[in-house]
This record gives structure tokens, C-alpha cells and sequence, in this order.
């Protein structure tokens, strides 16, 4: 019989002597933290910073207690995300440390550096090698996969296209360069919208195929039959002219998602801490964030992201709707589901993710949850 694996639970009861940030550090300890060798260890703590004029991501204190547990080991821990597909506020580095900041996520309220993984305009990458079913070769922010040992902090919430986003998409998709989150969301090419581009030419510079030439108007254009979707011209591109197509299917999209979580983790230690609170029904990655779909239900860790991703999704669908959230008007429309998460995302399947990484090895299903 498979043996479970552990998963540890604490509420957010904190009474007088003892408070949450106490609570985080002692929940990682009883988990196993300290049976990973940090001394002098590089160490990734991966985690969201959060969309600018999004409130739902998890405050920096959080990552501060996770960053001084590091370091009392004796670790070097920074903390690290990935540039954007999307256009936003974090689609490179300057304007993702510009936004971590804005968030609180400074080297002084943190202790520790923040460092955006695949550098300036994403396309700072380190191809793993996994041959998975869907992924052959993994395109991962290099700073990550320099580390010697890998982190992910958690914000347990909603997702408008996995179903829910965990340890699993926070560590595959957020782990994924440009040119990887395009390879998770597409099976395609880009394309070029024509009234953006702005004729610089900066594309044909760094592209290595030949793919892309001009017409008469120096609007470029991509030719998909060179085109091998590196992703390349789309960080090069200020002015957010290329663009992924994001044609792929939910559930394709959950296995890609964790055959690069598998790429991130595999061979080299691993922790993996989740907080369920502030459930929005979206990602964070939105400048904006709905009301929580239900109360605040706890931290949890473990050393295997499935489990823990399959306990947070079990707590959260034990759960009532909060009133006057996303969650209960559509329960009061009478969607016919008991599922939170299907309840607001009818056309995702988040047990895909979770189905996938069971069998690829990235861990199990079968989780012990030990409350302490």
C-alpha cells in the first residue's frame, strides 16, 4: 500500500504569547524543515508578489518567517518570481521589482534580496531536460535552477483557468520563463498585432530562425513554418506588439503545468508551504481581487506539492460560501456542482494537475494531515 505522505496543518488561532508569524515558523519545523542541509546553501523561496492594486497575495511578513527559519540553518535565502506573459505590471525585471516593492516585498521588510529569476526581459532561462508527455525540455528561469535548494510559499485561491492556483502552478507556471509560460499556455505560435507594432525591428535581431520579416509598412509578421516558439520576440518586444495565442486547453495546460513543476524540483531538495486565506476566485496576478469565496482555513507544509495541493483543495471544498462573494451568488443561481472550485470556473478541471503530477512522480494524492 502507497505510504501517505505528511502534510501539517495550523489554524489561524492566535492567541496572546503566540502569533501567526510563531505559528509559520513552528509549522515548518514540526513539518521537516530542518532535516534539509542549508548551510551555505542558495535557497529560492518562490512565491507571488502580487499584481499591483491586487490585495489578496500573502503579506511579505509571511515570507520574512520563512526567510529567518533559512537563515537560522544557515541558508542564503532570496526571494524569487518570474517575468509575465501577460501585459502588466510585472512583465520584466524593473517592473516586477517596482511592483514587489510597491507590495512590501523589500529587502528590509523581508531580510532577505529579491531576485527576478529569468532576468531584465524574461529570456534568462535554463533548459531542463524531463521528456514528459507534453514538455520535452523545460525553459526555467536560471536563477532558480541555480539554487540549491527550492522553496515555494503559497497563496491558496481560485484560477480562472487551473481550476485553483497552488504549489503546483505557483512552481511550474511561475518557475516557467516567457518563452516557458508561453510553451504551458499555447500550442501555437505568436502572432504580431498589427496596430501596436511600432516598426523598430528589435524582433528580427533576436530571432535565431528567421522567422519573422516586415512588409512594406515595417509592420512585422511571423512565418509559423520557422517559427520553433522560443518565446524570444515576445520579451524583446516593448511595446507588447507579440503575443501568444493561449489557445491551449484547461487540462492540457494543468499537465504542462506540472511536468514544469517537475523540472523545477527534481533532483535537489524541496519544501513547500501553502496559506489558505483570502480565497479569491482568480489569480493573483489580477490588478484587482473579488471578495473571499470562503473563511480563512490555515497554513499548511509538506515536502511533497501534491499532497499539498490535494489537502488545501479538500479544506477549501469543506468549506460554506462566504455571503456576497463569487462563490455564493453563483450557488444562488443554482449551479448544480458542489465543487467550489468548479462552482466558479465550470470549464476547468483543477484534479488534472493533480492526477498528472501523480503520475509523472512529482508526488501523491494520498496525503496524513497532522494538525498541530
Amino acid at each position: 500500500m502507497e505510504e501517505k505522505a505528511k502534510v501539517y496543518f495550523t489554524d489561524f488561532r492566535a492567541r496572546p504569547g503566540l502569533n501567526l508569524l510563531q505559528k509559520l515558523k513552528n509549522l515548518v519545523k514540526k513539518a521537516g524543515i530542518e532535516n534539509i542541509d542549508f548551510e551555505n546553501k542558495y535557497v529560492a523561496i518562490k512565491i507571488h508578489f502580487g499584481e499591483p492594486g491586487n490585495l489578496a497575495y500573502l503579506r511579505p511578513n509571511y515570507s520574512k518567517a520563512i526567510a529567518d527559519v533559512v537563515k537560522e540553518l544557515g541558508g542564503k535565502p532570496f526571494l524569487t518570481d518570474c517575468n509575465t506573459l501577460y501585459v502588466g505590471r510585472r512583465k520584466n525585471a524593473l517592473d516586477h521589482l517596482d511592483a514587489a516593492y510597491e507590495n512590501g516585498f523589500t529587502p528590509y521588510s523581508t531580510g532577505c534580496q529579491v531576485i527576478i529569476a529569468d532576468g531584465l526581459k524574461g529570456t534568462d532561462e535554463t533548459i531542463v531536460p524531463i521528456d514528459g508527455e507534453y514538455v520535452k525540455n523545460a525553459k526555467i528561469g536560471t536563477a532558480i535552477m541555480d539554487a540549491d535548494v527550492f522553496i515555494s510559499l503559497n497563496h491558496f485561491k481560485g484560477h480562472e483557468s487551473t481550476g485553483f492556483g497552488g504549489a503546483i502552478k505557483n512552481i511550474g507556471m511561475g518557475c516557467g520563463s516567457r518563452a516557458g509560460k508561453m510553451e504551458m499556455h499555447s500550442s501555437g505560435k505568436p502572432n504580431v498585432n498589427e496596430n501596436k507594432c511600432r516598426k523598430c525591428k528589435r524582433c528580427i535581431k533576436i530571432c535565431a530562425h528567421g522567422a519573422i520579416s516586415y512588409d512594406d509598412n515595417g509592420i512585422a509578421h511571423i512565418d509559423h513554418n520557422k517559427c520553433v516558439g522560443c518565446g524570444r520576440c515576445i520579451g524583446i518586444c516593448n511595446f507588447d506588439a507579440i503575443k501568444s495565442p493561449n489557445d491551449e486547453a484547461n487540462d492540457v495546460l494543468n499537465k504542462k503545468m506540472a511536468e514544469y513543476a517537475l523540472a523545477v524540483v527534481k533532483d535537489r531538495p524541496q519544501f513547500h508551504v501553502s496559506l489558505i486565506c483570502d480565497v479569491s476566485p482568480n489569480c493573483d496576478c489580477h490588478s484587482e481581487n473579488d471578495a473571499p469565496i470562503v473563511p480563512d482555513i490555515g497554513m499548511l507544509a509538506s515536502f511533497d506539492p501534491v499532497a499539498l495541493d490535494k489537502a488545501c483543495a479538500d479544506l477549501v471544498n469543506s468549506q460554506e460560501a462566504l455571503s456576497n462573494s463569487r462563490l455564493s451568488e453563483n450557488i444562488e443561481k443554482n449551479i448544480k456542482e458542489k465543487d467550489n472550485f468548479h462552482i466558479n470556473h465550470p470549464e476547468t478541471n483543477w484534479e488534472s494537475q493533480i492526477e498528472h503530477g501523480e503520475k509523472i512522480g512529482l508526488g501523491t494524492s494520498n496525503y496524513e494531515l497532522i494538525k498541530i
